[in-house]
């Protein structure tokens, strides 16, 4: 197996929600692992997600868990996912989809080195980076 880098997202108890957003926007196959499932039925955490992985067909993987009660929850701040390529109309659907529901920062349109770009932060507070290649002539 190859090496692969991979987002690893932590969420305050929705997780599962976030998972099946991303999963209704990229497709793919979901897996959801709950802290019951572990071993922790009895506790408060029970119904989180201790593991989540998302693997989409486009070769995305994005993974998740929630916190613990017992943890302190700190937002995410300082990075953004970002997915690009030259594929307009796929690219176009995953900005339409992430972007509703959430906060454009920049919406996606022509910039100056050519291509499409914008950013938002999605319904769970993730931000988001879509950058659109045009072809080179």
């Amino acid at each position: 197996m190859t090496s692969q880098l991979n987002p690893y997202l932590n969420f305050n108890g929705t997780t599962r929600q976030a998972l099946e957003f991303y999963h209704s926007v990229f497709g793919g196959d979901l897996a959801l692992t709950t802290f019951a499932e572990f071993g922790a039925a009895g506790s408060p955490d029970a119904n989180r997600i201790m593991h989540g992985m998302l693997t989409t067909d486009a070769g995305y993987t994005i993974m998740a868990a929630d916190v613990t009660s017992e943890m302190e929850y700190r937002p995410m701040a300082g990075f953004s996912l970002s997915l690009s390529g030259d594929d307009g109309d796929a690219l176009r659907g995953y900005w339409e989809k992430l972007s509703g529901g959430g906060t454009t920062t920049m919406p996606l349109q022509k910039q100056a080195w050519g291509d499409e770009f914008g950013m938002c932060l999605d319904q769970f507070g993730v931000p988001w980076m879509v950058n659109i290649a045009q072809p080179q002539a």
